[in-house]
């Protein structure tokens, strides 16, 4: 694994990399977030995008994405994917967060996690991006793929992934993480023909340089 300051070392080469590293999902409150986060399991962000100005538009209370009908949701949301699934997820959480937290995404790990359809990955992008709040770094397929060529983290397991990120990361640098990797992942370091020649960070690369 690397040591701290090599962590921070990368860090800062791929913020100057992509200074407008940003989440690039489209949301207005938390609820928004949460909906946006379980669409885009499997399916693109920007497929995503197009996808919820119609839901938005139709639901704009939490409790209007409870009592929607599960058919007319299936239909909105069918081009994300695994819409049935989607569809009951975003329901039973609408009812969840009206009944056990008086109708407020809750800011916690531990609350959030007894939400349908959010998972560890999803609250901490949820935390972030919704509260600002930045306690741990949502390994999606990018953040693995990274984590492993570099010499972050020589694990498969997302969450063991995520506790070896947090023993190099510096907290402050927590929140710049999530969307570097993201950016990185998409524009750089690719799942094939990774763009090696062109990586700021390819002197930092175990993968790189064995």
């Amino acid at each position: 694994m690397k040591k701290k300051d090599e962590a921070i070392k990368i860090i800062e080469v791929l913020k100057n990399t992509y200074p407008d590293a940003t989440c690039s999902l489209d949301f207005t409150n938390p609820f928004e977030m949460v909906v946006a986060v379980m669409l885009s399991a499997q399916c693109t962000d920007e497929r995503v995008n197009k996808t919820t100005p119609a839901l938005f538009s139709r639901c704009k209370t939490i409790q209007d994405f409870a009592d929607i009908d599960i058919k007319e949701l299936e239909d909105i949301i069918h081009p994300c994917g695994f819409y049935k699934n989607k569809a009951k997820n975003i329901k039973k959480c609408a009812k969840q967060v009206l009944e056990n937290f008086d109708g407020k995404v809750p800011q916690t790990m531990d609350e959030l996690l007894t939400l349908a359809g959010v998972g560890r990955k999803s609250a901490n992008v949820i935390l972030l991006e919704a509260f600002g709040i930045a306690n741990g770094v949502a390994v999606d397929t990018h953040a693995k793929r990274i984590s492993n060529r570099i010499g972050f983290s020589n694990k498969t397991e997302p969450e063991k992934v995520e506790q070896d990120l947090l023993k190099q990361i510096p907290k402050d640098y927590l929140k710049d993480v999530n969307h570097l990797f993201v950016w990185h992942g998409r524009n750089t370091c690719t799942a094939r023909s990774p763009k090696c020649d062109t990586c700021t960070v390819k002197d930092f690369c175990k993968t790189y340089n064995s």
